[in-house]
């Protein structure tokens, strides 16, 4: 059963199980640092929820998986070592972010890794440079529609409950966001768990394991299950000091607040899926949280800490790729 199975693709798959996982509890914070802070539900109850949510999430579509696995560079270039690099780079970078609690794109570290490798190989004449620049556009575009939906929404949500008595409200509210809480965690697995799939397919095109139809990459089941469980227990590990910065350091939110961010996300995220962007869920959530503390007051939004994560997010792509190009002289003796 085990016969032609090569040694490197073995270690491509783990190790983009372990991004998956790693994934998972960095961006925790996504689906429930809104509903923790709100006091919604418990930390537990809110890791437990978000993580069967993004195992559900992450077996819904492979659009963006098959853009990481065929719209970033042609395949011919890459080559095993290009895919080890791309993968060791984005694991470092999360962990890196994670530790100072800032939340950063595990998709975006990705990409930029992806491309940082394959330019280190092949030149910059190997990327599709179409879609990198898709994938840039909406890396500005996802936070500011993020931004801009949570703030209407928020505002036609105040005035629809402007003459009901404030405790109505928030117990409404409270039972509210447990909906888009839910949502917010169920597309986040349809959207980042897709980033590992579409790796380990770009692997398995590589050794001849897996055949292409047309533009159309149809992911192994055990590929799905597989990612889909990884990103679902590292969702249950939890990532304590993001769920921090989100949950409380940007706005101090109450339900309906909550559930106006989430409800925004969703949204986006489930249009970016659909189309095969992979956007990044941090960066969405917070534009959210961020246009719904506008709405409340400007001077309510703690900008400095808004202006770390903005700084966060510009680098990410960069350094990911810096990473993946030294990884890639690293690991390319041994491949």
């Amino acid at each position: 059963m085990l016969e032609g199975i090569v040694p490197a693709l073995v270690l491509i798959v783990a190790l983009a199980l372990v991004f998956d996982y790693i994934n998972g509890f960095h961006d925790t914070a996504n689906a429930i640092a809104t509903v923790v802070s709100t006091g919604v539900l418990s930390a537990r109850n809110a890791i437990l929820m978000a993580g069967i949510l993004n195992f559900g999430g992450a077996l819904l579509g492979t659009q963006v998986a098959t853009t990481i696995a065929k719209g970033i560079a042609d395949s011919q270039y890459v080559v095993p070592a290009v895919i080890v690099a791309a993968l060791l780079s984005a694991i470092v970078w999360n962990l890196i972010t994670w530790y100072f609690g800032i939340p950063s794109s595990s998709s975006h570290a990705l990409v930029g890794g992806l491309a940082g490798a394959v330019v280190a190989q092949a030149g910059r004449g190997a990327l599709h440079t179409s879609k990198l620049e898709e994938v840039g556009t909406f890396l500005i575009v996802s936070p500011v529609v993020g931004f801009l939906i949570a703030m209407v929404l928020i505002i036609i949500i105040l005035w629809i409950v402007r003459h009901t008595a404030g405790p109505r409200v928030n117990l409404a509210f409270r039972k509210l966001q447990l909906v888009s809480a839910g949502a917010m965690a169920f597309t986040h697995g349809t959207n980042d768990a897709q980033k590992a799939m579409g790796i380990i397919a770009l692997a398995l095109i590589t050794y001849g394991k897996l055949h292409t139809h047309g533009a159309r990459v149809d992911v192994p089941v055990w590929v799905k299950l597989a990612c889909a469980t990884a990103m679902g227990l590292g969702t249950m590990s939890g990532g304590w000091k993001i769920i921090r910065t989100m949950g409380a350091k940007i706005v101090k939110l109450r339900p309906i607040h909550g559930f106006a961010a989430e409800t925004a996300s969703a949204i986006v995220l489930f249009a970016t899926a659909h189309m095969g962007i992979p956007v990044s869920t941090t960066h969405v959530i917070s534009g959210a949280i961020m246009g719904v503390g506008a709405s409340m007051n400007v001077s309510a939004v703690r900008w400095g800490v808004a202006g770390n994560i903005v700084v966060a997010w510009v680098l990410t792509i960069p350094i990911s790729a810096l990473l993946a190009a030294g990884f890639l002289k690293l690991v390319t003796p041994f491949f």
